[in-house]
């Protein structure tokens, strides 16, 4: 069996950093990370990860809470989670809720009974039960793309959504639109209200009024997508151009536009949010704002292994940057 002595050689360090670097990677260079984990992989080193927990109480293992494993967005932010997580030696327990309260609550206690170490949160709501609210105050726990909801302050990853839907409405009505549907995906979670918002500071400053019936839709999926395209399609006036909360949605409204004998964009512009991998491949190819998923993902596990180690956390926001992809679905309103 490949033994730590031999990874050491290979990598020209000392077996403690071999040690160090594998147990607290944050405690080396990333040079020397980088020659470890290369001479970990040259070697076949498979470290003892169960004995390491008997000694340190840890578990080597975090909770990822996904409300929808088929969602590719997510399975981006997952794919830059499951790497870090390889990097700093933790596995990855991934617990797809489906959005359903009893699940989060299930593997959410995997961390309260040290079967893991702290817990990822792809969702906006707070995972633990009633009775174990208390305990899990002082978890190790960080909300990706959403904050969790309530008084409760845990660190989060997020991209500036107020900004996006500003930049979204900007790009419409620069092509002349007047008249907007809007699709929305959950409308109790943080970033509905941040892209809402700005679509609408937008859309004030330009004179245009925003009524409710504007809005339809409370979920991000295709369905969600081909029903409220259908019922904004019934509207008098209807509208010219539609905002999708996110790519699922743009993807459902598209078919039911077309279902109905209208042309993208030239009855009816489309906008997306994600850039899922098959928006670019769509007819015609979606305009859609671009998140950085897997840095999102590996974002995650550097702030959750901070607060596993209790180090203290530069910042407990971490916003990341966005672009507003151009494409196909998007033209001037015809007169």
């Amino acid at each position: 069996m490949t033994n730590i002595k031999k990874v050491s050689e290979l990598a020209g360090v000392s077996t403690a950093t071999v040690s160090r670097t594998l147990k607290s990677p944050e405690r080396v260079s990333e040079q020397t990370r980088a020659k470890v984990m290369q001479a970990v992989k040259q070697a076949g080193y498979r470290p003892n990860w169960m004995a390491t927990s008997v000694k340190t109480g840890k578990s080597n293992a975090i909770v990822v809470l996904v409300p929808n494993l088929v969602n590719p967005f997510f399975m981006r932010i997952i794919e830059g989670i499951e790497q870090a997580a390889q990097e700093k030696g933790y596995c990855v327990l991934l617990g797809d809720t489906q959005g359903l309260q009893a699940r989060e609550h299930e593997y959410a206690s995997m961390v309260l009974t040290n079967r893991a170490d702290g817990l990822i949160q792809l969702d906006h709501s707070f995972p633990f039960s009633d009775n174990d609210a208390d305990l899990a105050a002082t978890i190790p726990m960080v909300s990706v793309c959403e904050r969790i909801e309530g008084d409760r302050k845990y660190p989060f990853i997020e991209l500036d959504n107020h900004a996006a839907g500003r930049a979204l409405a900007h790009h419409l009505i620069g092509f002349g639109h007047k008249h907007f549907g809007i699709i929305a995906g959950q409308r109790r979670s943080q970033i509905h209200h941040d892209r809402l918002t700005g679509i609408m500071s937008v859309l004030q400053g330009e004179g245009i009024d925003f009524k409710e019936d504007m809005l339809v839709g409370s979920s991000y999926s295709i369905e969600t997508g081909i029903e409220g395209a259908r019922e904004l399609l019934s509207r008098n006036p209807r509208p010219s151009a539609i905002f999708c909360f996110n790519d699922d949605i743009a993807i459902g409204a598209m078919f039911e536009i077309k279902s109905q004998g209208l042309k993208i964009p030239d009855d009816i512009s489309v906008t997306g949010f994600d850039n899922v991998k098959v928006s670019a491949y769509m007819d015609p190819p979606l305009t859609t704002i671009d998140q950085p998923a897997y840095e999102m993902g590996r974002n995650a596990v550097e702030v959750l292994v901070q607060q596993i180690n209790r180090l203290p956390l530069a910042r407990s926001r971490v916003i990341m940057p966005f672009h507003l992809l151009e494409r196909g679905s998007t033209g001037p309103l015809k007169i």
